[in-house]
């Protein structure tokens, strides 16, 4: 790889651990490709891409091939997310991200939030954003294993919302939850502006805590807690 095809491609040190070539689920709306960064800060108990937590892993898809395969779905792909792993982790993401506008796509992102002033200084460059917001702040800490990492979550969420940016606020319903703990978080996200919603299930074949036990609660079930009056949206995400 030398050093023009580097310049051309914009964005040279960004790490990508995999490329998904069409979604119509990862963008609301639009046909999407989903590139997948490498690394991430936190250890979530759930998490099922265990693979594109090291941020030191040598990225198995270089930047300019990710480039190359935009280039020939112009016209064909409306947008381009930046999922992970935790994009916001690389410096190369705004590079990559004006690079991908540069091609004539919207760019999305799915984020954690554990970085909120490089979140916020991408913003410019972002028209949605998919905001995974695990649990109330002081929870946190038992689902990521790191500490404070509920309080820059959820300084996340402000960042977002005082943007105004497109914005689908999400929740992956923890093992052992029951309907009241999914209702005062959903009401704590509804009194920090949080319009559209959606909960995931809880898939807990090869998560990164093998010791996770399987949800004991329906999705639905657990839903049926929620005040949906605030919320313009509220969707569920069943495995």
């Amino acid at each position: 790889m030398n050093r023009t095809t580097h310049a051309r491609s914009g964005a040279p040190r960004l790490r990508v651990g995999g490329l998904l070539p069409l979604t119509t689920i990862d963008y609301p709306g639009e046909l999407a490709a989903v590139v997948f960064c490498q690394g991430c800060p936190w250890r979530c108990r759930y998490c099922q891409n265990g693979s594109l937590i090291g941020s030191a892993a040598e990225s198995p898809i270089p930047w300019p091939e990710v480039m190359a395969f935009l280039e020939r779905r112009r016209g064909l792909l409306d947008a381009v997310v930046f999922s992970g792993g935790e994009p916001t982790l690389q410096s190369g993401l705004p590079a990559a991200m004006r690079a991908v506008r540069g091609l004539g796509f919207k760019v999305g992102l799915h984020t954690a939030g554990p970085y909120p002033s490089r979140l916020a200084a991408i913003l410019p460059l972002l028209d949605w954003v998919a905001l995974d917001i695990k649990a109330l702040p002081a929870d946190y800490g038992a689902i990521t294993g790191v500490a404070g990492s509920g309080a820059r979550a959820w300084e996340s969420l402000r960042v977002l919302q005082a943007a105004g940016v497109d914005l689908e606020v999400r929740t992956t319903a923890l093992p052992g939850w029951g309907p009241d703990d999914l209702r005062r978080l959903a009401a704590a996200l509804a009194r920090a502006g949080v319009s559209h919603y959606a909960v995931q299930a809880c898939r807990t074949r090869q998560v990164l805590d093998p010791t996770l036990p399987a949800p004991n609660v329906p999705l639905e079930r657990l839903a049926t807690s929620i005040d949906l009056q605030p919320f313009t949206q509220l969707t569920l995400r069943a495995e």
